[in-house]
This record gives structure tokens, sequence and C-alpha cells, in this order.
């Protein structure tokens, strides 16, 4: 491998006029394919397989019309003080809101307050409901403006209106703080590299990588249902390893001009030697990404599948587009330890000849592994203790910003209905398969009414066929609660024993209800799915390092990372340590999504570290070294650029945590912790302490299976070959080592 990008890094360098206008071509194809695209349709959420999803779709085949997956709204009114919301005038101020809502073309119903029986025994909050035939995100903004302005007459009359539900579903942004990780990660390059030249292109090649994948999943968003969090997880990812990638192509290409060689040489050398490091850690990216369809969620997947198309586009960029542009560069990039005369190039060093950070971290972690290693685990095991009490759950408007309408509805219809009013579940009866359906209907909704947590049991509505019907039941307690699952899984016993007694099958659904299928599938997933990523990125590393403890002792301290980074999540958004620092106004259950998300993203940007790292490592071993110096050498010429790129991947994602959205808040944060956990501690103190202590067995292979794997010279020993074929004098020298 390392021969092949040798040689495509030699070609990218000579026609790198070629290669520039592929790029541009390329990105002026996506951006004109995201221009002209039609906008993106429903991004439905569905969960095939699910007791709640069965329910749907059910009601979709028996209740034709009824869009039972369409967005909803509640509009709250709470009267001023001393009045009631079934005070005459309240009334026609609020029937008027009524008719203005049930002019929108979208809309499917609205039911009166005062005929539904929407009114809080206190009689100072009432809510009317607004059926919609699409779902929130589909939703003509012209309809949402409707919605937010219905209830300003309201509002001028002295009531208080706020809205809640899906409807309102918006874009999340991510304010100044992204440009704020950005502008680091430019600083950051910057002092690694001693140039601005130097330093701009991979935040150039980032950025170009990013808005051809960005501009792409939004061409395709309306074909294939992408959601905006697919773009955005699609852009913090691509970023950050698009930065990583470049970053250690330059840095090698700096290097190998230090050790005297020719410029077009010393590209093609970068790309056959790094570079085949950015192919290996780009595939366990890759693979950890795409393994997410194996959860069986397709949102999940798409998610995974589009970062993984921008991760992969980030891989080719760094190959071709970094050699083409230090072609155009030319002499203005310096080697290694030269600096631009702007940020003081040409001064005598102060201490000469002195090892630098990284040679001198390396000889005290060889000289005392045990310490370093004993102090790394127990560290990050006290940075786990937190996730052992991970709740999980997905967000509703419970977890919304104080400031938000939806928040405020929430806290209204708490505050008048009960905190389960929030959250109700819908039961439904199939009674098909049924001699007598309505004694069915019946004696669902009198066993539910038996049970604990139980508010509210409405009378059946079954369909025109009369074989199926639907009932709400409101719970004591609010959706995210330990107490509501219970209920839900109550209600799903009972129907067991109701279907062998009467043949009616009995489904709870309703987003609640959801939330709590869709948690549960993705715990049933995560083991599995580790296996697969794991097993599957350990037979690649064993390929790349040609060793068995290497790969074991990388996935090992993935999990110690991982493990850690959730015990942080748990911490800020589920206990409130931080909270007001990070801007999480409401605490609560950790999203469901989170741990097999960031056990898929997490391990594939460990191993980059790994592969970047161990590699220089294992290249210094296969040329001679013996173990413990060999580890010194990796982290003389690896640990400022890993470093480097460690603290742009925490910039980067540390800028999503300032997103509107909890969900892109929450995995900016996992992703920033974890990254730091694992770059710092793993890879920087427990890696070289492990190596140090296994010595040769670190690089132990049994002989049948060196035999058996392909050798992809990632160490560039080929590359030596054809050099010294070119170059006698080099071979001359190579021969008296």
């Amino acid at each position: 491998m390392a021969t092949f990008l040798y040689k495509l890094g030699r070609l990218a360098f000579r026609r790198r006029h070629f290669v520039a206008l592929i790029w541009v071509a390329l990105l002026t194809l996506a951006g004109v394919g995201a221009a002209s695209a039609p906008p993106a349709g429903s991004t439905s959420f569905s969960i095939p397989g699910t007791e709640a999803q069965k329910a749907f779709d059910l009601l979709e085949q028996r209740y034709p019309g009824m869009s039972a997956d369409g967005a909803t709204a509640r509009v709250v009114f709470k009267a001023p003080d001393g009045e009631k919301m079934t005070d005459k005038a309240n009334k026609a101020t609020v029937r008027k809101t009524v008719k203005e809502l049930q002019s929108g073309s979208e809309v499917v119903s609205v039911a009166d307050p005062y005929a539904g029986h929407a009114v809080s025994k206190d009689g100072t909050i009432a809510y009317a409901s607004v059926k919609y035939k699409v779902s929130g995100m589909e939703l003509e903004d012209s309809a949402k403006d409707a919605l937010k302005d219905a209830g300003q007459d309201a509002r001028d009359a002295g009531l208080t209106v706020e809205i809640g539900g899906d409807a309102l579903t918006a874009t999340p942004e991510t304010g100044s703080s992204e440009v704020i990780g950005i502008a680091i990660a430019a600083v950051v390059l910057v002092i690694t590299f001693g140039s601005l030249l130097a330093a701009g292109f991979p935040l150039l090649t980032a950025i170009i990588g990013v808005a051809i994948g960005v501009s792409t999943i939004t061409a395709l968003a309306s074909a294939l249902d992408l959601g905006s969090t697919t773009s955005t997880l699609a852009s913090m990812i691509g970023l950050a390893v698009g930065i990583d990638y470049a970053l250690f192509i330059v840095s090698r290409y700096r290097a190998e001009l230090a050790e005297g060689r020719g410029r077009e040489d010393a590209a093609g050398r970068a790309v056959g030697t790094a570079g085949s490091a950015v192919v290996f850690a780009g595939l366990t990216v890759v693979i950890a990404l795409v393994g997410l369809s194996v959860v069986n969620i397709p949102m999940l997947t798409k998610m995974g599948v589009a970062a993984a198309g921008t991760v992969a586009i980030a891989v080719l960029i760094a190959l071709t587009l970094i050699p083409a542009l230090l072609g155009y560069a030319g002499r203005r990039i310096k080697p290694t330890g030269e600096k631009s005369k702007l940020l003081g190039g040409g001064r005598t060093p102060k201490k000469p000849g002195r090892p630098n950070m990284g040679t001198r971290w390396a000889s005290f972690v060889v000289r005392r592994p045990v310490a370093v290693l004993l102090l790394g685990v127990i560290g990050l095991g006290a940075a786990a203790i937190p996730a052992a009490s991970l709740e999980l759950g997905l967000p509703d408007d419970g977890s919304q910003p104080v400031s938000t309408t939806q928040r405020r509805a929430y806290d209204l219809l708490s505050e008048g209905f009960g905190p389960g009013f929030n959250g109700p579940l819908m039961v439904v009866v199939d009674a098909k398969d049924s001699d007598h359906p309505k004694a069915a209907f019946t004696k669902v909704g009198d066993e539910i009414k038996g049970l604990k947590d139980v508010v509210t049991v409405t009378p059946a509505t079954p369909n025109k066929a009369g074989d199926t019907a639907t009932i709400t039941v409101v719970p004591d307690s609010k959706p995210s609660s330990a107490t509501t699952e219970d209920l839900v899984h109550a209600i799903r016993d009972k129907g067991a024993d109701i279907t062998s007694a009467t043949d009616a099958k009995v489904l709870v659904t309703g987003s609640t209800a959801m939330n709590i299928d869709v948690s549960q599938k993705l715990n049933d997933a995560l083991l599995p799915y580790l296996a697969l990523v794991v097993g599957l990125a350990f037979l690649l590393l064993i390929v790349v390092f040609r060793s068995i403890l290497v790969p074991l002792k990388a996935a090992l301290g993935f999990l110690l990372s991982v493990m850690a980074a959730l015990g942080a999540v748990v911490a800020v958004f589920q206990w409130g340590w931080l909270s007001g620092l990070m801007n999480v106004e409401e605490t609560g259950p950790v999203m469901s999504m989170m741990p097999i998300f960031m056990v898929g993203v997490v391990f594939g940007l460990a191993m980059d570290y790994e592969v970047f790292l161990v590699t220089r490592m294992r290249e210094a071993y296969v040329h001679g070294e013996k173990p413990q110096q060999a580890v010194v050498t990796g982290f003389k010429h690896g640990a400022r650029v890993v470093t480097a790129a460690a603290v742009i991947m925490i910039a980067v994602f540390s800028g999503f945590i300032g997103s509107s959205e909890s969900m892109v808040k929450m995995i900016g944060f996992g992703l920033a912790v974890a990254v730091f956990f694992d770059a710092f501690i793993v890879r920087m103190a427990i890696v070289p302490a492990v190596l140090a202590l296994l010595g040769k067995r670190a690089w132990w292979l049994p002989r049948w299976l060196d035999r058996a794997l392909p050798n992809v010279d990632v160490e560039g020993d080929g590359l030596r070959t054809d050099a010294d074929r070119r170059d006698p004098d080099a071979e001359k020298e190579l021969v008296r080592a």
C-alpha cells in the first residue's frame, strides 16, 4: 500500500492543476445539486419491529386519513389572576383562536377546549389540540407562522398563550461557538507548524471536504429522507477528521524535507507513510459509523452512513489535494523545526539539541510505566463512576430551555392537568379476530383503570369497521419517569391476558411508548454492535500492526475512555454538574442514542490516534530500534502532531455545545470529553506505559498468522527499498548500518 500511495502522492504533486480542478468540479457539482434539490420532505422517525411502530402502522391501515404520524400542537391558555377560562369573555377569545387555527390548509382538526373538556379543574388553564396532515418537519413555514400568530389576539386580551407539540420542530442552530472552535483549530495549527500557509492547508481542505459532504447530503435529503441532524453530524465528524488527516500528512511532509529529500519525493513519502495511517484510521471510523445500521433504526443508519461518506471524502482529499497544494506552495512550506519569518523564523534557538516535549514525556513514562499506568486507569475509572447511574430516554418538550414556548406550554399543562398529561399513552385494540369486539374494547378499558399510576382512561373510540379502537391513558407521572415506563409494561402484560381471553390484540403506542421502545431497542443492540465494530477493527489493526497485544490494548483503552466520557455526560446532563457552564437548563435522562453513538464514533476516533502514534513506534521497531527506544522515537515524531490533532478535535466538537438542539449539544460535549480522555490519558500515558512493560512481546504474532496476513506496509519499508535502488549512496549507507 505504501508504494501505491507514494506514487499517488507524487502524481498529485506533479499534476496539481488537474487534481485541483477535479476537486473544484466536485465542489461545484455538489453545490449546484444542493441549490437545485427540492426541499427535504418527511423525516419520520420509525422504529421497525417495536410494538409502538406496529401500532402506528395498524392505525394507518384501520383509520384512513387519521395521519397517525402527523404533527400535533397544543395551544395552551391561562387566565389572568382572579379570572377563569370559563368566563364569557375568555371563552369567546379562545373560540376565536380555534376558528383561526381551523383555517389552515394542512390542519386536520382542532379540538374546542370547551367541547372536549380540556379545561383544568380550577378553571384557570385550557388547551386546544391541533392535528396536522404532515409531520413537523414537513409543515410549511406559513403553517408554523399561522400557529404562532393564532394566539396573538388572546394575548392582547390578557391571556397567557403558549404552544407545545412537535408542530414547531425547528432546524437546530449551532451558534457562534462552532466558529470559535474552528478559530481555535486555526491557532493550534499555526503554533504546530510555525507557518500560516502550512496551517491553512488542513483548514482549507477540511472545509472543502465538509462542503462537498454536506452539499451532497442536502441534494439527497428529499430523496433519502435525511433530517437536519444528519448534516450536522456529518459536518461535525468531517471537519474534525478532515483537519486531522491533513495535519498528519503535512507534518510528515515537513519531516521528510528536514531529512533533506526533494519536495516531490517528500510529498510521495508523506502520502506513502502518513497516508497509509490515514487510510486505516479512516477505515476504522467508517466501520464504526456504518456499523450503526445493525441497530435497525433508519434515522441512526442514515446519520452513520452520511457521516461515513464525509469521512471517506476527507481521506481522499488528504491523499490527493494536500500533496497538490504542497506543490503549489513550493519553498514556502518549511521543513520541521523551521518557522516562517512572520512567526519568528531565522532566530537562533535558545537551547539547541534539547529533546522535545514528546521525547521527554515518553522517556519519563518508560522509566515509570507502572505508576503512570495505575494513575491513568484509576483516574478514568473514577470519571466513569457516574455512568453506573445512567438513565436513558428521548428528549421531549420538558427538556427544552425555559425560554421556549414549548417548555412553557409543557409546564402549564403539568400545572393544570398533572405531569402525566404531557405524555399520554395510546392503547390500540385490534379486535379483528375477536367474536365480540365491543366487549373486548370495554374489557381493555376496565383492566387499565385498575392499574397503578393511571389518572384517566378515555372511552374506546372504534373505527368505521368496528374492528379496531383507540383508548387514551393519562399516567400520573411525567413521561420520562421510570413509573411511566412500568405502566407501559403493565398494560402490555395485561394485554397478553386479554388476547388469550378475547382474541383481541392490545398495543401501546404514542410518543412516550415510542421513546421507551427506542431506549430498549438501543440497549439490546449495544453489545452486538460493540462486538461487531470492535471485532472488525481489531482484525484491521492486526493487519496494520502485525501484533495481537497492541490491538487488544487499543480496544481495552477505548473501553476505558468511552466509559469515562459517559460518566462525564451523566454528571453534566443528568446530575447537573457544571450545567450552567454548558448552558444545560434542564437535566434529565441521557439521550437513548448516546451510548451506542459514542461507542461508534469514539471508537473510530480513538483508533485514529492509535494508528498515527503507534505506527511511528512500529516503524522505529521494524528498522532496528529496541522496544522501549521505539516508544520514545514514536513520541518524538508523533506526540506534538497527535496533541495538536486532539486539541483541534476537542475544539471542533466543543463548538457544537452551543447548539439549540439538546441532542447535538450532548453529542458535541460527549465527543469532546471522550477525545480528551482517549488522546491525553489513554494514548499518551496508558499506551506507552503498556508497551514499555510488554517490550518485544508487544509485537509478537504467531508465524502462521504472519504468513496468512497481507503485508500492507504501513511503515513504508517498501519505500526505503525503492529509494535505495534509485540512490546507490543511500544503499551503501544502509548496508553499513
